[in-house]
């Protein structure tokens, strides 16, 4: 296997920032000259992305034991969407080398089923089948998705392809890996088992994660905090970077 490998900027605690599904760590670019003057900010791309591209995991608990043997220990992991759940996961297998989880945008089952209220399955399967056909279409039409709903929609979506785009392409495995990951993985019976200190963000216009998963959420996990930031969609570092630092910086310097 190719070595893996992360970019990290700044000094302090450490902070691992992990992106979503069919994306690569810069869409962290725009927040990051407001972290790294306070924080070691560790951008990871995930095997098959980016820098990763030819870095491979046989499956998703391999994927999470990688980012902890590789990854500084005791720092708190910030991961949207897919990322996020990555990060669940990885707090779930090593809680002593977590100093802290922040979930953006995410959920511990993506998949809508048994009253979940998440993506249809069918949309899953129809991009698998994309996939398969077009897939530089079918991530253009995902980073369409990240915005849907937000009032700045179009101008959301103008610096998330200006930002994914400039990178390499991902792999067409590891994009197919990733969407079998949304529509299997389910953490939920684990959650109560998350024992770093968790927060949770989310974005009310989030057409991806439903808000109203927050107050399930709250309730399998009660010592973990949520907050919903109004006007935001499924990117709201992107659409509102100053809502979304107020919303995690009080939390990250609480464990500090």
């Amino acid at each position: 296997m190719a070595s893996f490998t992360w970019r990290s900027e700044g000094e302090g605690l450490d902070l691992v920032l992990i992106h979503g599904w069919g994306m690569n760590a810069a869409v962290w670019q725009p927040i990051l000259p407001l972290l790294t003057p306070h924080y070691r900010v560790h951008c990871v791309e995930l095997p098959g992305y980016g820098e990763n591209c030819d870095v491979s995991v046989a499956d998703f608990d391999e994927l999470a034991q990688l980012l902890l043997k590789k990854l500084p220990a005791k720092a708190i992991w910030i991961g949207w969407s897919l990322g996020g759940l990555v990060a669940t996961r990885a707090a779930l297998f090593a809680p002593a080398q977590m100093r802290g989880l922040i979930t953006v945008a995410s959920s511990p089952c993506f998949a809508a089923r048994d009253g979940w209220k998440g993506i249809d399955p069918e949309v899953l399967t129809a991009f698998q089948q994309q996939l398969q056909e077009d897939y530089q279409g079918l991530i253009n039409r995902f980073l369409s998705l990240q915005a849907m709903g937000s009032k700045t929609a179009r101008q959301d979506i103008k610096v998330l392809k200006e930002l994914v785009l400039s990178q390499a392409w991902p792999a067409p495995t590891a994009l197919a890996q990733g969407l079998t990951w949304l529509q299997e993985i389910d953490l939920r019976p684990e959650l109560a088992d998350v024992s770093v200190p968790w927060l949770r963000v989310y974005g009310r216009l989030d057409g991806l994660v439903p808000a109203k998963s927050a107050s399930v959420l709250d309730e399998l996990h009660p010592s973990s905090h949520s907050i919903t930031l109004g006007g935001a969609s499924h990117a709201p570092f992107i659409s509102h970077p100053d809502d979304f630092l107020a919303a995690i910086l009080p939390f990250i310097r609480d464990l500090c």
